[in-house]
């Protein structure tokens, strides 16, 4: 993770290109090390904000703050800044975002962030780092694409494949919006079994198009509704029917 995640922002960087402020990035509990922290504070385009891992030392000294040294939200939970500085660290000291729940002492439970810059603590911990979640819903919706496994350590593959990866996983996230519940929660490998393993079909070509008929297809009407005159659809949205690739060929589909 140390030596992986400057790379991937560096690689965010020449995506993003200058952002007029710093660019909050959410991390897991592994990426929580002094030389990625010092490393993300030297790249001032991004901030970073990771779980601390709660050593008991350290867990002890939470509980043993006192009611008010910590600033109620609402009812159970209460968030408190400390400054934080690695052992290590060449930087710092970073900012520990602290938040408590529970109303009476015995019930009360910590769970401390490290951010390499100030920010509001409350829209970082309750706003902002449970968006990281939707990461862990889109590999458990697309791994089966070929993000569950590496197979080799050679990156210009690798970058190939996920790029090829992140292409199918937006036409199947367009197919799953069109076709609506319940196939836009279906995971990649339940959508290939159900739906596009049994189309069957013939490929003929009409002029300057090319027409592709699905026989029996699922959801037939709802396919009809996107998908029959495309050409003309995508004329209507300002769009180049023309595909350069197939010899300006237009694509066009019919459902029997």
């Amino acid at each position: 993770m140390t030596q992986a995640t400057p790379h991937l922002l560096e690689l965010a960087a020449a995506i993003l290109g200058q952002p007029s402020q710093p660019i909050l990035t959410l991390a897991d509990a592994e990426h929580f090390t002094a030389e990625l922290v010092d490393e993300v504070h030297r790249q001032t385009g991004f901030d970073l904000l990771v779980p601390m891992v709660l050593k008991p030392s350290f867990r002890r000294k939470l509980q043993l703050m006192g009611p008010e040294e910590f600033t109620p939200r609402w009812a159970g939970y209460a968030t408190t800044k400390l400054p934080y500085r690695f052992h290590k660290s060449q930087a710092g000291p970073f900012t520990l975002f602290v938040q408590r729940t529970g109303e009476r002492r015995r019930d009360w439970h910590f769970k401390a962030f490290l951010c390499t810059r100030d920010r509001d603590e409350v829209d970082a911990l309750t706003v902002d780092y449970p968006k990281r979640w939707h990461i862990e819903e889109f590999f458990n919706l697309e791994q089966r694409l070929g993000w569950e496994r590496a197979g080799t350590q050679n990156l210009h593959i690798r970058y190939g494949r996920m790029t090829l990866a992140l292409v199918a996983q937006t036409v199947l996230q367009q197919l799953r919006q069109r076709l609506g519940d319940p196939v836009r929660t279906w995971e990649v490998s339940h959508l290939a079994h159900t739906l596009l393993h049994g189309l069957e079909g013939d490929v003929r070509v009409t002029a300057d198009t090319i027409i592709v008929t699905y026989y029996n297809a699922p959801d037939a009407d709802r396919l009809r509704t996107h998908y029959e005159g495309l050409p003309a659809k995508l004329r209507a949205e300002n769009v180049d029917p023309k595909i350069p690739w197939l010899f300006n060929y237009m694509l066009d589909f019919r459902f029997r």
